[in-house]
């Protein structure tokens, strides 16, 4: 089928290279020259702007891949002008679940189906094969469902049904997720100061192979201690996890405690004045997932 990308940084560019490779058109956007040549040089057709979607009159399937927040929501604004009935609008960033409910009302009006769909497996798994949480209509579902199978890993595609739930799947998966990588932080750092010598490249791999608590950030573990035993090469600071906030407030809203990721989260701030260790761990597996930025 063919798809439009909004959106051509390192997810969204991944998923147009998955898409492509699995015999799907893609056409892309991105206010981003540089990104746009280097587009077209790699096979992904390109258009000049969002409102020229609107000479497209057969039936469109448009992925916005952007920051979630401002730039994300002027997008979806815009396209609310620019789709016609029966198009899809597909969110598959890290928007709000409650602003996704919202905008799936506000696309119907409009006779237009909306998608939120929670996306995982970092740009590796954007390219190679990632985890797919779509709420929204069934309809729509099923007229992307192909092209989500193609681009999904095994057994990596959930519809998870009404609006705005596979956003909020998204935001407790990211939850645990951060909650997780503190974990891992608090225990290498209790190897790393204790008296004993170890190698934690090789603790990785150990675990990474044969431990109870094996798994992908555990092998993603080795795979930074083996570029850099000290994990020198990242900055200390690891920013607010917003997926946390909104975890705790869901909490709230539903009575349910959820102290530990609650812990997670003022772990986080406390690096924004502290140099320590776990953040250093957590920040050199945000890198080999791809989410790290350094600082400026």
């Amino acid at each position: 089928m063919k798809l439009y990308m909004i959106g051509l940084g390192k997810m969204g560019y991944s998923l147009a290279e998955n898409a492509i490779e699995h015999g799907h058109e893609v056409v892309g956007y991105d206010t981003n020259p540089a990104t746009m040549n280097k587009a077209v040089k790699d096979g992904i057709k390109t258009i000049d702007s969002i409102d020229s979607l609107k000479q497209v009159s057969s039936r469109k399937a448009v992925w916005v891949m952007l920051p979630a927040g401002k730039i994300t929501d002027s997008v979806l604004k815009e396209l609310e002008n620019v789709l016609t009935p029966n198009d899809i609008a597909i969110d598959g960033g890290n928007s709000e679940y409650t602003s996704s409910v919202q905008r799936a009302k506000e696309f119907k009006e409009n006779g237009i189906y909306f998608l939120d769909i929670g996306t995982s497996g970092g740009t590796y798994g954007a390219r190679h094969g990632a985890s797919f949480m779509v709420g929204g209509e069934p309809e729509a579902y099923k007229f992307v469902e192909p092209l989500l199978k193609d681009m999904a890993a095994e057994n990596g595609l959930l519809y998870t049904g009404k609006s705005g739930s596979g956003h909020y799947l998204k935001v407790i998966h990211n939850a645990i997720l951060h909650t997780e990588l503190q974990v891992l932080g608090e225990g290498f750092n209790l190897l790393h100061a204790s008296e004993f010598d170890y190698n934690l490249k090789d603790v990785a791999f150990n675990w990474s192979k044969s431990a109870v608590i094996r798994g992908w950030l555990m092998d993603l573990m080795y795979d930074a201690f083996s570029k850099n035993i000290n994990l020198d090469d990242v900055d200390t600071v690891i920013h607010s996890s917003s997926a946390a906030a909104d975890a705790i407030r869901a909490g709230l809203q539903y009575n349910i405690p959820v102290p530990t990721i609650e812990m997670g989260l003022l772990m986080r701030q406390y690096t924004q004045e502290n140099d320590t260790f776990p953040a250093r761990v957590i920040n050199s597996l945000r890198k080999e997932v791809g989410g790290y930025k350094p600082q400026a």
